[in-house]
C-alpha cells in the first residue's frame, strides 16, 4: 500500500536497471514519500476552517441587500427561556433590520449610526449609538459590512465543543476580538487568555456557503441561537426600510441615560 501511495512502480527484473535509473527512481520515490508525510502532518482542521471561511465570505460578499427568515432562541443555564421568529434584512454599508413577528411584534434596527429597539405594545423606542450597542445581534452586522471574518474573529477554527445541527454542515468556532485588538489572520493560534470572552459558532453549508445557524455563548450560561433560512440576495426592498420613523406618541429612551431622560415624539 505504501508503494502505491508513493507512486512507486515495481519491476519483475530489478537487475535490468542501470545505476543511473536506479538512483533517479530512488530520488523520485523519496520526494513523493516526503510529500506524503508532509500532507499527512498538515492540520486538516485549519484547511477546513479556511475553506468554510472562504465559502461564507464569497457567498455574502457581493450582495448589496440580503434577506432571510430567522428563528431566535435565548438560553439560560442550558434551558430555552424564549423563542422568537421573524425576518431579517441587511444592507451595506452598516444597516440591518430585524422584524419580530412571534410571539409579539418588535423591531430592532441599525440605520448606520443609531441602533433602535421598538416595542409597539409598550409605546417605547430605545436608541443607542450603534458602535456602543451591546446587543447580541450586532456581531451579525458583518453581513451588512465588509464580509471579512478577520474583522470579527481573533481566532477561528473547526468547532470541537459543539456540533452542527444538520448532518454535513460545517461548524466554525470564532472567538470575537475586542474593540482594541488589532486584526490578524483569524486562523493563527494566540496565547492570550480568552476565557473571559464570548464565543460564536457559525454553521455553514459547505456546498453553497449559506449561513444557517449562529450560536453566541457568554459566561454565566447565557446563549443566543439564531437559525436562518430562505436567504434572498438583492431583493427589491426600499432604502426607507432601514430608517426608523418614530410613530406619534411613542417615547424615545436614550439607552445610555437615566429613566428621567425620556423624550416624547
Amino acid at each position: 500500500m505504501l508503494f502505491a501511495l508513493c507512486g512507486l512502480q515495481t519491476f519483475s527484473h530489478p537487475d535490468s536497471r542501470t545505476p543511473a535509473e536506479s538512483a533517479r527512481l530512488s530520488s523520485v520515490t523519496t520526494l513523493r514519500f516526503l510529500a506524503l508525510l508532509l500532507l499527512a502532518s498538515f492540520p486538516s482542521g485549519t484547511q477546513d476552517a479556511r475553506f468554510l471561511s472562504a465559502k461564507l465570505e464569497a457567498r455574502y460578499r457581493f450582495a448589496h441587500v440580503m434577506q432571510a427568515t430567522f428563528l431566535e432562541r435565548y438560553w439560560e443555564n442550558g434551558r430555552v427561556s424564549r423563542v422568537e421568529t421573524g425576518t431579517a434584512y441587511f444592507r451595506r454599508p452598516g444597516k440591518m433590520r430585524w422584524e419580530y413577528d412571534s410571539p409579539e411584534k418588535n423591531l430592532f434596527l441599525v440605520d448606520g449610526k443609531m441602533a433602535w429597539f421598538y416595542v409597539p405594545a409598550d409605546h417605547t423606542a430605545t436608541r443607542v449609538p450603534a458602535k456602543q450597542s451591546a446587543d447580541w445581534r450586532t456581531p451579525i452586522a458583518l453581513l451588512a459590512g465588509e464580509m471579512k471574518l478577520s474583522r470579527l474573529c481573533a481566532r477561528i477554527e473547526i468547532a470541537t465543543a459543539e456540533r452542527s445541527e444538520n448532518r454535513g454542515d460545517g461548524l466554525l468556532q470564532c472567538v470575537p476580538r475586542s474593540e482594541t485588538e488589532p486584526a490578524r489572520a483569524p486562523h493563527a493560534n494566540t496565547q492570550a487568555d480568552q476565557s473571559d470572552r464570548e464565543e460564536a459558532f457559525l454553521e455553514i453549508v459547505p456546498d453553497t456557503g449559506d449561513l444557517v445557524r449562529v450560536l453566541l455563548k457568554e459566561k454565566g450560561g447565557v446563549a443566543l441561537e439564531l437559525k436562518f433560512a430562505n436567504w434572498r440576495f438583492d431583493p427589491p426592498v426600499p432604502e426607507s426600510l432601514f430608517r426608523f420613523e418614530v410613530p406619534p406618541g411613542v417615547a424615545i429612551v436614550n439607552g445610555d441615560l437615566s429613566e428621567e431622560s425620556r423624550a416624547f415624539h
